[in-house]
């Protein structure tokens, strides 16, 4: 099988999505997912999208953000992210994303590491909404196609520039995927922990390619946990309790039903706390109270977190849940620019698959899908202004090596765990 197409993107989540709408529109774009569309971990976002909602917030956001990230952030990239804000919150809701509402005003919550209300929400499943209405809108695109159950194996490299990619159908066929453009926006990692809210699916297969090409990662051991979600004594993906439950009012408890730490630090902060109560408790999860949040705002802005937690048998209205620290995001990844160009020309990343600094050592909640869009677009704008046809590589792969689709993606996962715990062990060391 052979494809060529003027730009590929790798990834159906909201930065593949959003970089797709900004392209130019007299471009051919194919978009592959190595799932169905929806199953990206943007679908499962539930707290919202942070934006700079007026001028006298920037030092605001700007510190929340860095002192979050413990300050190794790159603070031009933050200062990017903040200013371009409101300008992709607008273009969302032109795309028909319906943010919460009071009349005609946008109404703001507030998540842990956040000193002021700066969250747009779309009740408890910001993420679907955002996602369905990208979708909504790339299929009425003539000029991007979609291929769901297509998994990226490999990317076609030839002097220093991405030619596209080697890529495995649903039926195991393999074939390349040419393009004068390619565009990874691929997820994160999650699917190779035991315990994660990510899809299982989410692997880290764009880090282990570019390890395979000496393509420039950063920060491969920075590794967020979220400190809630709800607690099962079975393995597999975690359901979120999102931020907001605690920017709101709840309250973490221990096993006497006493509180014990302050709800709204940073993630990284809050989960060690958890985690030390859990080892003093003797306990495998903290309790969280919804007590202090009214019923009715419980059911009206978290409606699938009450659905979740009554399916578990626990009404949140009326008791206390059982929450527990679990995987949940990855800060560092492919090392980009301002404009998400990574070191191999023609060959960009964009979302949670990228580092482009935003982050620094820990992400401040809600950042996620406000970086991932403002990057992807920063990426179109960058392929946009500067189109140049690549051509096609003047030798293609040998496919034999890719027939064992099951080896190679145990190597592939072998290799981005032994990145992270090198990457880890030589940090220790310095």
């Amino acid at each position: 099988m052979r494809i060529h197409t003027d730009i590929v993107i790798v990834g159906s989540g909201a930065a593949g999505l959003y970089c797709a709408l900004k392209l130019p529109a007299d471009k051919q774009i194919t978009v592959i997912t190595k799932e169905e569309a929806e199953q990206s971990d943007s679908f499962l976002a539930q707290g919202g999208i942070c934006v700079l909602k007026e001028e006298s917030d920037y030092d605001s956001y700007f510190e929340d953000t860095m002192r979050a990230g413990h300050y190794e952030n790159r603070r031009e990239s933050v200062d990017i992210m903040i200013r371009s804000s409101m300008d992709v919150i607008r273009e969302l809701i032109g795309y028909g994303v319906a943010f919460e509402r009071d009349g005609d005003s946008l109404c703001f919550t507030r998540e842990g590491g956040h000193s002021e209300f700066r969250i747009l929400f779309h009740e408890d499943e910001t993420g679907k909404e955002i996602i369905e209405k990208l979708l909504a809108r790339v299929r009425e695109r003539n000029n991007i196609k979609l291929i769901e159950h297509c998994t990226m194996v490999d990317i076609l490299e030839e002097k220093q520039v991405c030619h596209g990619l080697v890529v495995r159908m649903a039926d195991g066929t393999l074939g390349t995927l040419t393009a004068d453009y390619t565009v990874l926006a691929c997820g994160g990692l999650g699917g190779l922990y035991e315990h994660s809210t990510n899809f299982r699916h989410l692997t880290g297969d764009a880090i282990a390619i570019a390890l395979r090409h000496g393509i420039r990662l950063e920060n491969t051991d920075y590794i967020q946990i979220h400190p809630t979600t709800l607690y099962s004594k079975e393995p597999g993906r975690r359901f979120l309790i999102s931020e907001s439950v605690r920017g709101e009012g709840a309250v973490l408890l221990n096993k006497d039903g006493e509180r014990f730490v302050d709800e709204l630090l940073p993630r990284d902060l809050l989960t060690e706390e958890v985690h030390r109560q859990m080892e003093k408790d003797g306990m495998p999860y903290v309790w969280l109270s919804m007590e202090p949040i009214p019923v009715e705002t419980i059911k009206s802005h978290f409606p699938n977190i009450y659905k979740r937690c009554l399916e578990e048998g626990y009404d949140c209205t009326k008791e206390c849940i059982p929450v527990v620290p679990a995987q949940h995001y990855f800060m560092g990844g492919i090392w980009v620019d301002r404009d998400s160009h990574t070191s191999l020309g023609h060959l960009y990343a964009v979302g949670e698959t990228s580092c482009n600094g935003v982050h620094g050592r820990n992400r401040l909640a809600s950042n996620s899908l406000l970086e991932s869009l403002v990057f992807a677009g920063r990426c179109a704008d960058r392929i946009a202004g500067s189109y140049h046809v690549s051509g096609e590589p003047d030798r293609l792969p040998d496919m034999q090596e890719y027939e064992d689709g099951k080896a190679l993606e145990e190597d592939y996962h072998r290799a981005v765990l032994d990145e992270i715990e090198k990457e880890r062990k030589q940090r220790e060391h310095e």
